[in-house]
């Protein structure tokens, strides 16, 4: 079993939108799809979901809303620090570890490129596919929002990776962050996070891009580093040497994992020691290095536009996973979607136990 702690992050923080008078679905009270046929929400817990609450209601319905994961609380630093909160926040079933026995790792060893979800959600007993989520959770999300969701899925890739290795100053790993899911890098890596220490709230750096990348903690390079070239990637770390390379001569349309360090420090020695190759950003001044977020913006930047020019596109999702992937935004859009794709697993499950009759309830 891998010790690595994966966050497929939720909504951690409330999105700040423009709300209206009345949620544009607010009438519908019923929901088709293959399988069922059976009045879904009505139009007060439909309200609820877009945060809105006409005058005088009293919300009660039968969702569970877990509010706690809503709060404004869960900033990075208390994400990252509180590691209790993973398997909350993990929505679609994740595959297994992969396990390479013939000791051939990084982007040689001709493996797929790592996708991290099965076609597979779990409410209890009942499993759900993302086309059964996508369906029923279509009419709940406004259009706009969908058509965000959309494009971003369209430009995500698991082929990039950011790995962050002892970063200190939750500033700058929630820029990174921000940066990662800009430029559509979806997997995100961090080593070794101290939580003994107090952060300020940093949501106001990274926007609350951490709510859509997958976070994984490890407790050390040689622990991320297996379980990475496992996956196929090459592991890339950032540092000046006589043996480094610069980022411009590089072939990032093979899986890499983009490693950087500590503000102070860099990279650790035993990172550089585990790493495939080391590459760095020519410097044209007086100063021979950026900030760690900067650094982490230009690595993933240039490592697109690279990608862009040898492949046509960066985001290098299958039809099959972009179905999967945008299930998995749809399910962390908010925390209260839950609630009705466990209201639908109920019906679904009640009316599997009736010899699959699909009709209206």
């Amino acid at each position: 079993m891998s010790t690595s702690k994966t966050l497929a992050f939720s909504s951690l923080a409330i999105h700040k939108t423009v709300k209206s008078p009345s949620p544009p679905f607010h009438e519908i009270t019923s929901f088709s799809s293959p399988f069922l046929h059976f009045p879904f929400l009505s139009q007060r817990s439909t309200s609820a979901l877009h945060g809105h609450k006409p005058p005088g209601a009293s919300f009660s319905t039968n969702l569970a809303f877990d509010s706690s994961i809503d709060s404004q609380e869960d900033t990075v630093a208390q994400i990252l620090s509180k590691p209790d909160r993973i398997e909350r926040l993990m929505k679609m079933q994740r595959r297994k570890e992969p396990v390479r026995e013939d000791g051939v790792t990084g982007a040689g060893a001709g493996a797929r490129r790592w996708f991290p979800y099965l076609d597979l959600f779990r409410s209890g007993e009942i499993e759900v596919s993302s086309k059964e989520i996508i369906d029923v959770l279509d009419p709940y999300i406004m259009e706009a929002r969908k058509e965000r969701i959309q494009r971003a899925v369209s430009n995500r890739t698991y082929s990039l990776c950011l790995v962050v290795e002892g970063l200190t100053d939750f500033g700058n790993v929630s820029a990174a962050f921000r940066s990662a899911d800009a430029l559509g890098v979806q997997s995100v890596h961090v080593i070794s996070c101290d939580s003994s220490k107090r952060y300020r709230d940093n949501r106001h750096v990274s926007m609350g891009s951490e709510k859509w990348l997958d976070i994984e903690l490890w407790d050390s390079p040689a622990e991320c580093f297996t379980a990475l070239r496992n996956r196929g990637y090459r592991i890339a770390t950032t540092c000046l040497g006589p043996n480094s390379v610069s980022v411009y001569e590089l072939d990032w349309s093979q899986p890499t994992a983009i490693v950087v360090g500590n503000e102070n420090m860099g990279i650790s020695e035993e990172a550089i020691c585990l790493s495939d190759l080391h590459c760095s950003i020519p410097m044209r001044g007086m100063i021979d290095s950026f900030n760690v977020s900067v650094a982490s913006g230009i690595l993933m930047h240039h490592a697109v536009c690279d990608r862009t020019s040898r492949l046509g596109c960066h985001g290098d999702l299958a039809p099959g996973e972009s179905q999967i992937l945008l299930a998995e935004f749809y399910l962390r859009h908010r925390e209260s979607t839950i609630g009705i794709l466990h209201e639908y697993a109920k019906r679904k499950g009640h009316n599997n136990m009736h010899s699959f009759n699909f009709g209206r309830l």
